[in-house]
């Protein structure tokens, strides 16, 4: 019973969880190509571009092809920005395309999709 209860605190603290929502950049220190995207769960966005890209199944063909040249251990995950937890969910989108945009910029970088 003891278990179960741990299990079910765990699962609820999980859910209740902030995830950290803001702006990343993927560079592939081979050939200095950076890419930037934005992201309501960062970490979750991490693994969904690993998986992806690991699998061959990556929308972006140019990222998919530098991957595919140099391996993983060629490239690095970055966050550049990351969104304060008091931002009103309506504005979370526009705040995100905006700050994407801005890094795009900075960097001199392509943005995924």
């Amino acid at each position: 019973m003891d278990s179960n209860l741990r299990r079910k605190e765990a699962i609820k603290e999980y859910k209740s969880r902030k995830a950290p929502r803001g702006v990343f950049a993927l560079r592939c220190t081979v050939t200095g190509q950076v890419w930037v995207d934005s992201h309501p769960d960062l970490e979750a966005a991490r693994n969904g571009l690993w998986f992806s890209l690991k699998h061959a199944c990556h929308r972006n063909k140019a990222l998919q092809a530098e991957w595919d040249a140099h391996g993983e251990q060629a490239f690095q995950y970055e966050i550049l920005d990351k969104l304060d937890d008091d931002v009103h969910p309506l504005a979370v989108r526009d705040l995100l395309k905006e700050r994407k945009s801005h890094w795009a910029a900075k960097l001199g970088a392509q943005t995924l999709p």
